[in-house]
């Protein structure tokens, strides 16, 4: 069974970085692609950042540019460097991989205050 797990959220001030990272377990094959969610209350689930094969990256539009997803190539591991943080940017952010199916972690909560 695949099992995603993320670290790194937090509490952050306006303007600072956080980076969060995310190891997959349970597979020796390669999720594909591995990426990053967030959902704020009362809001649904949105894309923030996916990177595939190849290291094609797409992005949120508003993240881009303050935001950089990267994936270690030879293991299950995806991380994502935040800067600039806004109070716009508070969300509980999930790790996500497909293998064949979709695969979600369970969530870490990072809040920015201006």
């Amino acid at each position: 069974q695949v099992q995603l797990m993320e670290s790194g959220g937090g509490l952050v001030q306006a303007g600072g970085s956080l980076r969060l990272s995310c190891a997959a377990s349970g597979t020796i094959f390669r999720l594909n692609p591995m990426g990053w969610y967030r959902q704020a209350p009362g809001q649904k689930r949105e894309l923030v950042a996916v990177i595939r094969n190849g290291d094609s990256a797409t992005y949120k539009d508003s993240v881009r540019g303050r935001f950089t997803i990267s994936r270690e190539n030879l293991k299950n591991t995806v991380w994502l460097q935040m800067n600039s943080l806004k109070p716009d940017d508070t969300a509980v952010y999930y790790c996500y991989g497909n293998l064949n199916r979709d695969y979600w972690g369970q969530g870490t909560q990072v809040t920015v205050s201006s």
